[in-house]
């Protein structure tokens, strides 16, 4: 049998393949076939189109293909259930192809989407951070303007302390220097002005020594009476309430030394204050008009103090008009005078040859308002609204006698005389 077999010629392969099948292998094969079949009726994706499964995916529902092994020996065939672990790991051993594009997804795409995502994510945040610096801003400027006022006040109140302790330490310190001061600057003043005073009556002292010098036949009183009366004047810090009037009066023989002596006084206290003398005279005006020369007397004295002149000299002022020596009202007053602060010096020339020098002041002042008496009111004086009577006389008289003084004869005058 053994020998007869193996002479016999071997059958068909499909036949003996289809002898070979077992029971199983039809079983699995019909299987497939009814698999293929449900595949082919629903679709690729294992379900119905439109349609989803109402237990999910039917990949897990589904049982693995089988595959067919031969053993390694190569005696018999069995059939294996595929595992999906095993058939990664055969891919990746057998650089199998991957699966196909539309079950792999794109990184491109994932990465597009990832951004997207990332981009909104950002800008939600930026929108919230945004929003709540927003209304954090709204309530720190609700918070600092209803501070405001309230800083604004407390600040009002401190600037009116600051400025009312300013204004208090400002008293405290201006009030004792201005004391200081105001009780110095009479003193400044009293400096200044005594300088300044000094500076005139050392300068009339040096004048009047000279004359004194030069006009040696005068009597003592004379310059002592003219000195305190010119220097009192001369000091400014004293308050001029009335001018300084002197009147010198000379016999016929001391007419010349009477001129001379009156000139250099007036020229002397003029001198002292930087100024000149106004000099008038009687005997140039003695045939006029009186109205006129009591206007140009007036003219003269008074354009002369207002230009700063402060002496005026009148020689020989018995040969003046009598109404026009009314005019000396306005200048010899003891409480109206015009200027205050200015001298006037008059002469009067009696018509008697001499004077003795035994007559008093007294007796002096006496002789000259006699003969002033006798030339403004006698008989020959024309009577009018304007002429001089006794008592506008008296009146004069009163102003113009402060202080008379004799003047005498002086031998060593120069010939031709001063002007």
């Amino acid at each position: 049998m053994v020998g007869g077999s193996e002479g016999q010629a071997p059958p068909d392969a499909p036949e003996l393949k289809r002898r070979r099948k077992s029971p199983r292998l039809a079983a699995a094969a019909r299987a497939e076939e009814a698999e293929a079949e449900a595949e082919a009726e629903l679709g690729p994706g294992g379900a119905l189109e439109g349609a989803e499964h109402p237990f999910g995916t039917p990949e897990p529902l589904t049982r693995p293909p089988i595959r067919a092994r031969r053993s390694p020996d190569n005696s018999s065939i069995c059939f294996v259930p595929e595992s999906p672990v095993n058939e990664k790991a055969e891919a990746y051993d057998s650089n199998e192809p991957k699966k196909p594009a539309e079950y792999q997804p794109n990184i491109y795409t994932l990465l597009k989407e990832r951004k997207a995502d990332f981009l909104e994510k950002n800008q939600e945040h930026h929108h919230s951070a945004t929003s709540q610096r927003r209304s954090k801003f709204r309530d720190q400027s609700g918070i600092r303007k209803e501070s405001q006022p309230l800083a604004r006040s407390d600040s009002e109140s401190q600037g009116g302390f600051h400025k009312s302790w300013t204004w208090l330490l400002v008293l405290l310190i201006s009030v004792p220097l201005f004391y200081f001061i105001w009780s110095r600057v009479p003193s400044l003043l009293d400096a200044t002005l005594s300088s300044r005073d000094t500076q005139i009556l050392q300068a009339f002292r040096a004048r009047m020594k000279e004359l004194q010098n030069t006009y040696q036949s005068q009597d003592p009183s004379l310059w002592k009476r003219t000195h305190v009366l010119l220097e009192k004047h001369l000091n400014t810090s004293h308050l001029h309430l009335e001018p300084a009037i002197l009147l010198f009066t000379a016999g016929q023989e001391a007419e010349k030394a009477l001129r001379c002596l009156s000139n250099e006084i007036a020229d002397a206290m003029a001198f002292s204050q930087n100024a000149t003398t106004i000099k008038i005279n009687g005997e140039d005006k003695a045939i006029l008009d009186s109205d006129i020369v009591k206007l140009e007397v007036d003219n003269e004295l008074s354009s002369g103090f207002r230009e700063g002149k402060k002496v005026a000299v009148v020689h020989r002022f018995e040969l003046l008009p009598a109404g026009s020596t009314l005019i000396f009202y306005k200048y010899c007053d003891h409480e109206n005078a015009a200027f205050k602060d200015v001298a006037l010096l008059l002469t009067v020339l009696l018509d008697e040859q001499s004077l003795r020098k035994s007559l008093t002041l007294q007796e002096v002042e006496e002789k000259v308002r006699d003969f002033l008496w006798a030339k403004f009111t006698g008989s020959d004086v024309a009577s009018s609204y304007n002429s001089m009577d006794t008592d506008k006389l008296s009146g004069l008289w009163s102003r113009i006698s402060h202080l008379v003084l004799p003047v005498w004869p002086e031998k060593d005058l120069p010939v031709e005389g001063c002007t």
